[in-house]
C-alpha cells in the first residue's frame, strides 16, 4: 500500500512540491463558496418570494415592483462575472476594504449569484399548486402566513434543487475569480498549471473541483428527495 502511494505521488511531483499552496487555495475556495452561498441564500429567497407574490394574480400583486425587480435580475444575470468585478471595484473596496484576494471577491460573487438564485427560487415557487394558495386564502390566512406555510414549506424541495444548481455555479465562479486575483483553486491552476506548464497541477485541480461539485450535488439531491412529500 505504501509503495502504491509513493508511486502515485511520483506521478504528481509538482502538486507535492506546492502542497501547502494547494491546501491554502482549497480553503480559500471553500470560504468563497460558503460566504457567497450564505448571503445569496438570504437575498435570493427574499427576491424570489417578492417576485412570485407581486406577479400577475399573485397574493400581493404589484406590477411596478415585479417589473422593476424582474428587469434588475435579468440585467445583472447578463453581466459576465469578470466585467462585474470591474464594475463593482469601488463599491467592493468600500464594503470589504479591498478589491483583490478572497475577501475582495466575495461581494462581487454575491452580486453575481443573487439574481441567479432569485430566479431559481421564483421558478420553484410558481410550480406550487394554485389550489393550495386558494385554500389558504379561503381559510383566512394572511399573506405572511401563505408565504411561510405554503410557498416556503411546499416549495422547499424545489428551492433546494435550485440552490444546488446555484452553489455549483458558485464553484465555477470561484475558478474565474482566481483569474482576477481572487485566490482559490482557479488562481492555483493558473499560476502553476498554466503559467508554469505543470500539467499534474491542472489535472489535480480539476479532480478536486469535480469532487466538490459531486458532493454538493449528492447532498442537494438527498435533501430534496427527503423533503419531497
Amino acid at each position: 500500500m505504501l509503495e502504491l502511494w509513493q508511486s502515485f505521488l511520483e506521478l504528481i511531483p509538482n502538486v507535492v512540491y506546492t502542497r501547502k499552496e494547494l491546501l491554502k487555495c482549497i480553503i480559500q475556495t471553500l470560504q468563497m463558496v460558503g460566504w457567497t452561498t450564505l448571503y445569496s441564500a438570504g437575498f435570493g429567497v427574499i427576491f424570489g418570494v417578492t417576485l412570485v407574490v407581486t406577479q400577475k394574480d399573485g397574493i400581493l400583486e404589484c406590477k411596478p415592483v415585479y417589473q422593476i425587480l424582474d428587469k434588475l435580475i435579468n440585467v445583472f444575470r447578463s453581466i459576465p462575472f469578470v466585467i462585474l468585478v470591474a464594475l463593482l471595484i469601488k463599491m467592493t473596496r468600500m464594503i470589504s476594504g479591498t478589491s483583490i484576494g478572497t475577501k475582495g471577491m466575495i461581494f462581487p460573487m454575491i452580486v453575481a449569484t443573487v439574481p441567479f438564485l432569485s430566479r431559481q427560487i421564483h421558478s420553484a415557487l410558481v410550480e406550487i399548486d394554485p389550489g393550495m394558495i386558494e385554500a389558504a386564502q379561503s381559510m383566512g390566512c394572511s399573506p405572511l402566513d401563505i408565504i411561510w406555510r405554503v410557498y416556503l414549506r411546499e416549495g422547499l424541495p424545489g428551492m433546494i434543487r435550485g440552490a444546488t444548481i446555484t452553489i455549483v455555479n458558485v464553484v465555477t465562479i470561484t475558478a474565474m475569480a482566481g483569474y482576477v486575483g481572487g485566490g482559490g483553486l482557479g488562481d492555483y491552476a493558473i499560476r502553476y498549471g498554466w503559467q508554469r506548464a505543470m500539467t499534474d497541477v491542472t489535472i489535480v485541480t480539476i479532480i478536486i473541483i469535480l469532487a466538490i461539485v459531486t458532493i454538493i450535488q449528492t447532498l442537494g439531491g438527498f435533501l430534496a428527495r427527503k423533503l419531497t412529500h
